[in-house]
């Protein structure tokens, strides 16, 4: 089974970027999607980005024209920029990829605050 090892996050202020990274364990010749949940405290997870093989993208509509996903196939890892970024931001992001079933990362921390 394939392990995903996402990085990236970090301390930023309201305004700033960061781009996460979730790089797969070995080469991935096929799946349905891959993209990025959040967690704030005390929230349930939600849905970020995905992209498909297809390279199909889909945002939630929260990060709409702030964040971009994308994918880089030669190193199997998938990116998430994120510009002007907001304190409700804040939370834990996840990664995942979706073949016959979801697998899921560890998860990295993004805290945004003045």
């Amino acid at each position: 089974q394939v392990q995903l090892v996402e990085s990236g996050g970090g301390l930023v202020q309201p305004g700033g970027s960061l781009r996460l990274s979730c790089a797969a364990s070995r080469r991935i010749f096929s799946y349905n999607s891959m993209g990025w949940y959040r967690q704030a405290p005390g929230k349930e997870r939600e849905f970020v980005a995905f992209i498909t093989t297809g390279t199909n993208i889909n945002y939630a509509d929260s990060v709409k024209g702030r964040f971009t996903i994308s994918k880089d196939n030669a190193k199997n890892t998938v990116y998430l920029q994120m510009n002007s970024l907001k304190p409700e931001d804040t939370g834990v992001y996840y990664c995942y990829i979706s073949q016959n079933g979801r697998t899921w990362g560890q998860g990295t921390q993004v805290t945004v605050f003045s």
